[in-house]
């Protein structure tokens, strides 16, 4: 064994790890957030709790979310997915260890004596065989150790935590879009369910003005052609009851396929916006949470770290390599004779592979895998812009949609006082019947210029929740990336910085 006493220095090389080292990114500065803060019911913080939908009060919109997240195929499907990332890890950790295998064989061989510069075998008995064929049984088994003196398996290990990371990020961005989905198609189908009251109430509106100057005409003071005009609008005004009766039924069969159901199994749903609270105060999360909290971000850092655990893998594959390894075999042409230690044979050994010319594959990967990083580096930067615009998107609109629905309901207020005062002054005679038709279509206007502002209030704040919302998976740690090799290994910082310089 003195004659591997020498390997021992390798072995203790394997801490070395090459490639650069990742870095978690630094929070932006407080100068690259949103580009409006908002008023009134945005409030800057940590952002919105994981079951942020309970805001709007609604036991039915609980269950819905709740069944959704427990029965939608997606999300099935996405949990395999992480399930299969986590048993990689396992496989990529068990590359790491010593590989110990077993074999067996039985053989029937013939033996080439002629090869060997033998013309014949003579047996005890004097028999000349030429090329004797006998029976051979073989057991044993061997064990193999890759030393990694480089690093390569532990970055290829670093490399699909992060990946692992990643399909987990996922995995909650798909929980929270399904969850966003499924409380805007309800908010939609109130939304869609005031307005076709709304619409039926403005039937009863004009089915007052048809039947106001059938009274007119009946009592000699008007005329046919103000009866036809308001039938003309009333039943003007029917033709648009379908297509939103239509759009109902369309929303309810988007929210049976969310929730994992046919739309015949789906139980109805007679929401209206009245029977939601609209949250006083939605918490946003500032930039430098939003970061470190947003699903979509994480995964784009997690890609990151991949890529950049992927350099470290090209470049071990430019070093040598050495295996160490042992063999014990025990063969004999009696099966009774396999465990005799006189059958028994046995190899220690110590390999190495070094790359000498590969045409220059070798290198060019290494190259290829810095490109890759330097994209996910700029992927990370447009994901982290793109949801900076997001929040600051959303911000402006609920803040405009305060003042819009104000507006529109003191426009409704004035509409229907036009109305009332133009029906009067028909009754008596004072104006004509256009004058009420006039008021009459700004008042149904302004009715549903009011339902759509509200509807697109609420779906404004559910908007918002999304986007600023955490992940999901609250029973599932968060796989951990590998430890920062020891050893003085070069720093990789990226946050803020448009190209990614990495020496060889």
């Amino acid at each position: 064994m003195r004659r591997y006493l020498p390997l021992i220095p390798l072995a203790l090389l394997g801490a070395c790890t090459v490639g650069p080292d990742f870095e978690t990114l630094a929070a932006p500065p407080p100068q690259a957030g949103y580009a409006t803060q908002g008023a009134g019911r945005a409030a800057l913080g940590q952002g919105p709790d994981r079951g942020w939908w309970t805001a709007f009060g609604s036991s039915e919109l609980d269950a819905l979310v709740a069944r959704a997240i427990a029965s939608n195929h997606s999300l099935a499907a996405s949990r395999a997915t992480l399930e299969r990332a986590r048993e990689r890890i396992n496989a990529a950790r068990g590359r790491m260890l010593p590989q110990v295998d077993a074999d067996a064989r039985a053989e029937y061989q013939q033996l080439n004596l002629s090869a060997f510069g033998f013309d014949a075998f003579s047996t005890s008995g004097g028999q000349s065989i030429k090329n004797p064929r006998f029976d051979l049984y073989t057991i044993g088994g061997g064990v193999t150790y890759d030393l990694d003196l480089f690093g390569r398996n532990r970055r290829a290990l670093e490399q699909t935590r992060a990946d692992t990371e990643a399909s987990q990020r996922q995995t909650e961005a798909a929980h929270l879009v399904i969850a966003g989905r499924v409380v805007q198609q309800v908010l939609a189908i109130a939304a869609l369910n005031d307005r076709i009251a709304t619409e039926r109430a403005l039937l009863a509106e004009d089915e007052r003005n048809v039947d106001l100057t059938r009274k007119r005409q009946q009592g000699g003071v008007g005329t046919l052609v103000e009866v036809l005009s308001a039938q003309a609008q009333l039943e003007d005004d029917r033709g648009g009851l379908p297509a939103l009766e239509q759009q109902l039924v369309e929303a309810r069969g988007m929210l049976a396929i969310l929730v994992g159901l046919s739309p015949a199994e789906l139980e109805p749903t007679p929401f209206a916006l009245d029977r939601f609270a609209l949250p006083a105060q939605v918490p946003v999360a500032l930039p430098s949470a939003l970061v470190h909290k947003r699903p979509d971000i994480l995964e784009a850092e997690a890609r990151l770290h991949s890529a950049t655990a992927a350099i470290g893998v090209a470049t071990a594959q430019l070093y040598p390599n050495v295996t160490l390894g042992a063999n014990l075999a025990q063969s004999s042409s009696v099966p009774g004779d396999l465990l005799s230690n006189r059958y028994r044979g046995f190899d220690l050994f110590a390999g190495l592979t070094a790359p000498i010319f590969h045409g220059g594959t070798l290198k060019a990967q290494k190259r290829g895998a810095e490109a890759d990083a330097r994209a996910a580096a700029e992927t990370y930067q447009q994901t982290v812009l793109e949801a900076f615009g997001q929040v600051s998107n959303l911000l402006s609109a609920i803040e405009t949609d305060g003042r819009s629905l104000a507006t529109r309901q003191e426009s409704a207020r004035i509409a229907q006082r036009s109305l009332r005062l133009s029906r009067r002054s028909f009754e008596v005679g004072n104006s004509g019947v256009l004058q009420v038709l006039d008021a009459s279509r700004t008042y149904q206007r302004s009715q549903l210029a009011l339902v759509d502002a509200r509807s697109r209030q609420y779906l404004n704040v559910a908007r918002l929740y999304v986007a600023t919302a955490g992940g999901w998976l609250e029973n599932a740690a968060t796989t951990p990336s590998a430890p920062p090799p020891a050893g003085g290994q070069r720093r990789l910082t990226l946050f803020g910085r448009s190209d990614l310089s990495i020496n060889p």
